[in-house]
């Protein structure tokens, strides 16, 4: 006779689930508030209202946490669909004009995942390879957005790499940041001028 496989109860799955993400959640926030180094395992358990061995048994240890804040934020920032759509753009105009708002929405919906990363850089173990493992796809949609920007009319002025240079500069989380927190200005004044900058530029 087959042995008798675990009952696996679909509540008690969701619950755990819910658990992560309030964990991952709480995490994010004391990570972008106080800096990654001053959080504790302890901390992250008390604003999750729960025990910290639940928070290594349900995510692991706060490097993993932070690992596992940076692969859900890279899911949570929707820049495939909003690629996909951009692909089908057949003006430069319009191409930018949808980077400045996707770029804007990915920004402003994940700022206190990226706030957390930034202050997470200074004093974790692999602060580089964090940083490339949370902006690489970033970096490559907008290597495809110029690629596809040199297919339309009129083309940028400048070769295909520099062309996404320029987007990264304008349209990068650094770009907005600066503009947003560093010196206050709103996230629509800012998208308008990034638009504008970049037709200027490349039109």
């Amino acid at each position: 006779m087959p042995p008798k496989r675990p009952y696996v109860s679909p509540l008690r799955e969701q619950a755990a689930a819910r658990t992560r993400a309030l964990i991952l959640q709480r995490a994010a926030e004391l990570f972008a508030d106080r800096g990654y180094g001053r959080v504790t395992v302890a901390n992250i358990a008390a604003a999750a209202g729960v025990a910290p061995k639940t928070v290594f048994a349900s995510v692991g240890s706060k490097s993993d946490i932070l690992d596992q804040i940076v692969d859900q934020g890279v899911v949570d920032s929707g820049y495939e669909q909003a690629m996909q759509q951009l692909l089908t753009l057949h003006t430069p105009e319009t191409v930018l004009k949808a980077l400045a708002r996707g770029t804007r929405m990915g920004n402003e919906g994940q700022f206190t995942v990226h706030e957390a990363i930034r202050k997470a850089l200074p004093v974790h173990e692999n602060g580089e390879a964090l940083w490339e493992r949370a902006t690489a796809e970033y970096r490559d949609a907008l290597h495809a957005a110029a690629r596809h920007l040199h297919t339309l009319t009129p083309r940028p002025p400048y070769p295909v790499d520099e062309t996404a240079d320029l987007l990264w500069f304008w349209f990068g989380p650094t770009g907005w940041r600066t503009l947003v927190v560093e010196n206050g200005w709103p996230w629509d004044r800012v998208e308008e001028l990034l638009y504008r900058t970049a037709v200027a530029t490349l039109c």
